[in-house]
């Protein structure tokens, strides 16, 4: 095949650059440019996949505890007979399950050792339908041992190593409020019985989630049967859309939270810090492409004599330019090709890389205690693969515009006087 001339000189400036034949300076600003936008297309691809691991791994632990949809009396009262609502909900065709709840914070104590939870209240026989974690604890028989009237209590495996307390052992809550009587205002208090643990990765629940029998929580916080009704969707992506149609066919009487507006600071923050670390890798990625400006521009001065000798051959000023046009775009792309292959990599191994690093280091990176989660997960995407390949590429691509236009301006007999 016959490809134009210009491209192929330009192609052959490329890697006459490359190997320093004639200007091992101009080599050496040319690679450095190339690593440039390598490192940084690099950068840029392994961060935001940790990001995306981070925030889908924390999005379904979540979504393995709590709903995708609640339904909540605006009076703030219990409700004695739950059902209707529930019936009124699943007339939506997007709800494919619906369990029933009393949820309310509380102390939890044993002996010295004291910790704020959440006690949720749940009815084992429909919960299943809607958590996956109550699904998980029914399969191991936990579930089975929530009776009403039993004042048992099922906690995170977290919770239950800082309060130093097994299965059988007897634990104690205290509901908020309290009770009048002649000598004062006595706080609640009510000894349970833990019959299971669970695990479910998300440090907050697995630290601060408490879960008895709906009943028995009914009559801890002195509610008339449930606070609310918990939904389950088909596609969790839809809460949003759902909360609103159901927010207009029930009424203002009840009140709906869908799973995003109730973690939407967690979820928003992220976003953000996504946001911000785009621009601060794309801005490294420019600098490393606007290097190709300092490399063409020694290039053009390099080769003005080429210059002068295709012109008087005929070649046009739009020939010329195109030549080192296709010189800075071939940098371009072999930098961003070299940064998408090792941004990949690195994203898809990044689960054996980090524990390697940890391990040669002797250090943890993401502590359970602190983060939602203890070690560091990966996705990357399309969405913002291509997006970061073709900036980078434009960016390149813009930098070759002013050095090529100056090469185009070269007069023949300017660059050939000294010849």
């Amino acid at each position: 095949m016959n490809w134009p001339y210009e491209l192929q000189i330009g192609w052959r400036y490329t890697r006459a650059g490359r190997g320093g034949r004639r200007n091992r300076f101009i080599s050496f600003i040319s690679a450095a440019s190339v690593l440039g936008i390598a490192l940084g297309v690099a950068a840029l691809i392994i961060v935001l996949s940790v990001m995306n691991g981070f925030q889908r791994d924390v999005r379904d632990r979540m979504l393995s505890v709590i709903a995708h949809v609640e339904l909540v009396d605006a009076r703030g009262g219990g409700m004695a007979d739950w059902q209707p609502l529930a019936a009124k909900a699943r007339e939506n065709p997007a709800v494919v399950g619906v369990a029933p709840f009393v949820a309310s914070q509380a102390l939890v104590a044993r002996g010295e050792e004291m910790k704020g939870a959440m006690v949720r209240g749940i009815d084992p026989a429909h919960e299943p339908s809607v958590t996956p974690l109550a699904a998980q604890l029914r399969e191991t028989g936990v579930l089975t041992k929530l009776q009403p009237g039993a004042w048992g209590i099922v906690i995170g495996a977290d919770l239950a190593r800082s309060l130093g307390v097994y299965e059988g052992d007897k634990i104690t809550i205290a509901a908020p409020g309290g009770q009048v009587t002649p000598a004062g205002v006595m706080p609640r208090f009510r000894t349970f019985t833990l019959v299971g643990t669970f695990r479910s990765g998300h440090y907050e629940y697995d630290n601060g989630l408490v879960l008895t029998h709906i009943d028995d929580a009914a009559r801890l916080f002195r509610v008339e049967g449930a606070t609310g009704v918990q939904l389950k969707l088909r596609d969790v992506h839809e809460a949003r859309s759902v909360a609103r149609e159901l927010m207009q066919s029930l009424g203002p009487e009840v009140i709906v939270r869908d799973w995003t507006r109730s973690n939407a600071t967690w979820f928003d923050a992220v976003q953000v810090e996504k946001r911000l670390m785009s621009i601060i890798l794309t801005l490294i990625v420019a600098v490393a492409a606007f290097n190709l400006v300092s490399t063409l521009v020694m290039t053009v001065t390099d080769k003005q004599a080429d210059i002068a000798i295709l012109r008087t051959l005929g070649a046009s000023p739009r020939s010329i330019m195109g030549i080192f046009m296709v010189q800075g775009a071939a940098s371009g792309v072999i930098g961003t090709l070299a940064g998408v292959l090792l941004g990949l990599l690195v994203a898809y191994n990044v689960d054996v890389i980090v524990p390697a690093i940890e391990r040669l280091l002797n250090v943890s990176f993401l502590p359970g205690s602190i983060y939602f989660i203890s070690y560091m997960p990966s996705d990357p995407q399309r969405g913002d693969i291509i997006p970061i390949a073709v900036g980078s590429l434009v960016l390149a691509l813009l930098a070759t515009i002013y050095p090529s236009w100056r090469a185009s301006r070269v007069q023949p007999a300017e660059a050939l006087r000294y010849e």
